[in-house]
């Protein structure tokens, strides 16, 4: 509203400098019609521009200039707030899901109205003014996120570092490349740590995966000269017996005999007898019936 009314010439209306025609000038009737005319637009303006209940407590003044105090008074106790609020969105609103230029758009507007909080008397000092286009591009930078890490590293290191106006276009080329960029690829170091520990959880597990087994070599122990049936690790954890004979005899397997698990101490006399002509005579025991091995 400020800009609009020094363009046409009539802020003095609203600061004071241009006051209502005294009744004792010369053209007193002229100069009343031109200051009524004017004010009255002026008037008409400010009621257009704020919120209907509050354009209802402007009826009360005749002039603009009331009208201008009122209105500053009344938002100048709130200036306070009125930053919090806008650092708040500063710190919170992040790009999201806006792209890099809507976000900058964003962005000027919340900090063209902390530049009008200033004081006028700072905007003078050239030391202020740079330091507040830093400002502007730490906190355009730190709401990135981390896709643009690089390129926000590279323009952090830049001596002197530039305005946020001059790194908006590499960032939005930025943008770019990555909407159009493949998806990244695996990462390889990655793959074999993941594929070494699958490998050390089968070995751990006792799985032998899809390695071969040599014709001579176990499948329970993995030891050569038995097969899995005949192994003694595994029969003894069963309670199997094994035979002497037991092993690779041309082809032939060893037979075995299974103790019975409960009741061990309660042996009969006829299994005894057998047993010991087992132990002496290697007598072995096969498919139910007492073979004599040669």
């Amino acid at each position: 509203m400020r800009t609009f009314l020094i363009g046409k010439e009539l802020w003095g209306y609203v600061d004071g400098t241009v006051t209502e025609p005294n009744s004792t000038s010369t053209e007193y009737a002229k100069l009343k019609k031109e200051w009524e005319t004017y004010n009255a637009g002026i008037l008409s303006w400010i009621n257009n521009a704020v919120e209907p209940s509050i354009g209802m407590h402007l009826a009360k003044f005749k002039t603009a200039k009331e009208v201008w105090d009122y209105l500053k008074n009344l938002y100048v106790q709130s200036n306070f707030a009125k930053r919090y609020e806008l650092e708040k969105v500063i710190r919170s609103g992040g790009p999201k899901d806006r792209s890099i230029q809507d976000f900058y758009n964003f962005m000027n507007g919340v900090w063209d109205q902390l530049d009008m909080m200033d004081p006028p008397e700072l905007s003078s000092f050239p030391a202020y003014l740079k330091l507040r286009e830093e400002q502007k591009l730490v906190q355009f930078l730190m709401a990135l996120s981390n896709e643009f890490e690089e390129l926000r590293g590279s323009i952090l290191h830049r001596s002197p570092l530039p305005t946020v106006h001059n790194v908006v276009s590499e960032l939005i080329a930025e943008e770019t490349r990555l909407k159009t960029s493949t998806p990244p690829l695996m990462n390889t170091q990655a793959v074999l740590i993941a594929s070494s520990q699958v490998k050390l959880a089968k070995l751990n597990s006792g799985a032998r995966g899809n390695q071969r087994i040599a014709i001579d070599e176990c499948g329970y122990c993995h030891e050569k000269g038995h097969w899995k049936k005949d192994c003694p690790k595994r029969n003894k954890s069963r309670g199997i017996l094994p035979n002497p004979s037991q092993g690779f005899q041309h082809g032939k397997t060893a037979s075995r005999t299974m103790l019975p698990r409960q009741n061990s101490s309660i042996i009969c006399l006829p299994f005894l007898f057998q047993f010991s002509i087992f132990c002496t005579s290697g007598i072995g025991f096969s498919h139910g019936s007492i073979n004599i091995t040669p």
